[in-house]
């Protein structure tokens, strides 16, 4: 199965990176501001894109400044059971972040539309993180 595999180096708190990707309030900034989330395991959180139907995504792990990973509920069906993980590392005055979109049964135009946009995602992080503004879904032009 394909893989998708991205870092970004962010010069911010890793406290402060993982509030980014763990809340209401930071996923609002960077990835849609149309959501529903709870931080912690077990949680299924909501996403909202357009005026199609939310992206259910589970919280199935949850190690605080280090990891979180999410599995794909419900959403396009070529994400259903996707794994999106964020692994957070010190080095040097910076944060890695490194996200991972696994299980994915085929590269095709929608995988590579997916990567592309993963890119986006952590480019939104690192200026929510750094500057405090991201760049939602919402205020994206495609």
């Amino acid at each position: 199965m394909a893989k998708i595999e991205q870092i970004q180096y962010v010069k911010a708190p890793i406290g402060e990176v993982f509030q980014a990707l763990t809340t209401e309030a930071g996923l609002a900034e960077i990835w849609t501001d149309h959501l529903s989330v709870k931080p912690g395991l077990g949680a299924i959180n909501h996403f909202h894109f357009g005026d199609g139907k939310p992206d259910k995504m589970e919280v199935v792990e949850w190690l605080p400044d280090q990891r979180v990973v999410w599995k794909c509920r419900d959403s396009d069906p070529q994400w259903i059971d996707t794994e999106i993980s964020f692994d957070l590392a010190q080095r040097k005055g910076k944060v890695a972040v490194t996200l991972k979109q696994s299980n994915w049964r085929e590269v095709g135009e929608f995988y590579r539309f997916c990567n592309y946009n993963w890119g986006i995602f952590l480019y939104s992080l690192k200026g929510y993180c750094e500057d405090g503004k991201g760049l939602p879904y919402q205020d994206r032009t495609f």
